[in-house]
């Protein structure tokens, strides 16, 4: 079936017109009207537009040209990137009827590449949370079983991928959100390099940790989507001027010679054995490979997740504060302005959202701004100072479990914040030191899968590309009706 393909594989049928924009995209569109009740991975699903894209990208192809290798190819995109003239919700109610004047540059680099977008995905609202519960609209059910969770906060992005409903997506991973869902969903998972690719026009959550990602069937697929979208932008600030790289000729590169840390304060007791068990395989698989493989200590890990979440809460609690319902989004009528601002965050921000912006509003204010926030961001400090030893010692990546546990039952943790928090045990450190990492999945247990992370030095996708094509299976599928 069309929606089986591999970007690549897609591409490449494309090329050969064996199979046209017009019926993939047609493919795709009738596996997700057969398919959404049960998943619930789309906040919207624009269907006119999908098809006008493809036929567009048919008719240049016709013509002998081609704009990208994603030209004419099914994507999804996470509800909280900007798209001109579609809504763009954050899973919030606060932003239901929001439609963005502009496109988000990462979605303006693909739709130049002749990106069809089939439609908006679910998430946790304003991308807060570890398993997409949080969002006003709808549930999101994990394909692999339909009575867990997906992950969060990128959960539709990858329940959308998992499921075939979307040949890739775009997510957003500020401390985890794109590679938990990965785990969770048996997908790869990349998260890019702070600055790597461009945040303009992507609704901010913590903007000095925030991060567009890819999520995709492989390797090879999230290395040509990065291609397209990595690079400078003159709208972000804080994206970087670096050579552009040819990250699928990485996913062909041997790991002989390679030098993979494993981070002993990884391995505690809170991983669940499935876990710790497929990463000693994954371990003796690189080292048959020709990797050098070493226990090493990132001494400062223990404080990562308390500094993440002061600081994450601190940075939304500034973030948040324009939604008033003066300018933009829900306005909740009242006698007086005061009770305006009031009623209209307290009726649009649901219970997550809340209580990060009131523990960010807490770490900044008089008298206690030095005691939390600054002394979080010499935690951060201390923490990126751990990776930088670590690499400048010759280490290409680190190899860590990506959560303590595989997908767990919908509702078992939305009451148990601290919990629900500790998901992100594995996978925050990372956004606090800017770092790429990747995840990929190795193994079903139990029925559900399980993937593993891989972290790189600054700019280094392509020995994660090597890496994770070298640890990389076949690919991980939910037992799903099958849609002609």
């Amino acid at each position: 079936m069309i929606t089986d393909m591999t970007l690549g594989e897609l591409e490449s049928a494309l090329d050969a017109k064996q199979v046209s924009s017009t019926e993939a995209t047609e493919a795709y569109l009738r596996r997700i009207r057969a398919l959404e009740p049960q998943i619930g991975a789309y906040i919207s699903v624009d269907e006119e537009n999908a098809l006008a894209q493809a036929a567009a990208a048919d008719s240049r192809r016709a013509k002998g040209e081609k704009l990208s290798s994603l030209d004419g190819v099914p994507m999804s995109l996470k509800d909280i990137i900007c798209t001109k003239g579609i809504a763009t919700t954050c899973a919030s109610r606060i932003l239901a009827n929001y439609i963005p004047p502009y496109d988000a540059t990462c979605w303006s680099r693909l739709k130049q590449g002749g990106g069809v977008l089939l439609g908006k995905c679910n998430m946790d609202e304003f991308a807060m949370g570890s398993s997409t519960e949080s969002s006003a609209f709808k549930l999101t059910h994990n394909p692999f079983d339909l009575q867990k969770v997906p992950g969060g906060s990128s959960g539709g992005s990858a329940a959308a991928v998992a499921a075939d409903l979307a040949c890739y997506s775009l997510g957003t991973d500020t401390g985890g959100s794109v590679r938990q869902p990965a785990h969770f969903c048996g997908v790869v998972g990349l998260k890019p390099t702070y600055g790597r690719i461009s945040r303009f026009g992507v609704v901010p959550y913590a903007s000095s940790l925030d991060q567009v990602g890819i999520l995709a069937k492989c390797c090879l697929d999230a290395a040509i989507v990065l291609e397209q979208i990595a690079g400078v932008d003159p709208m972000d600030s804080t994206s970087f001027d670096t050579p552009q790289e040819a990250y699928r000729q990485a996913c062909q590169r041997p790991v002989r010679g390679l030098k993979i840390g494993v981070p002993r304060e990884f391995l505690s007791d809170a991983i669940e054995p499935a876990i710790k068990e497929q990463l000693q395989k994954a371990i003796e698989q690189l080292r048959q490979a020709g990797a050098t493989v070493e226990d090493v200590s990132l001494p400062h890990t223990q404080y990562a997740l308390p500094a993440y979440y002061v600081l994450a809460c601190s940075e939304a609690s500034s973030n948040l504060a324009r939604y008033d319902g003066v300018r933009y989004g829900m306005r909740q009528e009242a006698d007086n302005v005061q009770d305006m601002f009031v009623a209209s965050r307290s009726r649009g921000f649901g219970a997550e959202v809340k209580r990060r912006i009131m523990l960010g509003t807490y770490a900044l204010s008089s008298g206690y701004y030095d005691a939390y926030y600054n002394k979080t961001l010499q935690v951060r400090t201390l923490i990126k100072q751990d990776y930088d030893q670590i690499f400048a010692a010759g280490f290409h990546c680190l190899l860590t479990p990506v959560a303590p546990t595989q997908a767990f039952a919908i509702g078992a943790n939305i009451d148990d914040p601290l919990t629900m928090y500790m998901q992100d045990v594995c996978t925050v450190p990372v956004n606090l030191a800017g770092l790429p990492a990747l995840v990929v999945p190795v193994a079903l247990s139990q029925g559900l899968p399980i993937g593993l992370q891989l972290i790189g030095a600054p700019f280094g996708e392509s020995d994660l590309f090597a890496i994770g094509s070298a640890l990389e299976t076949e690919r991980l599928k939910p037992d799903l009706p099958a849609v002609q």
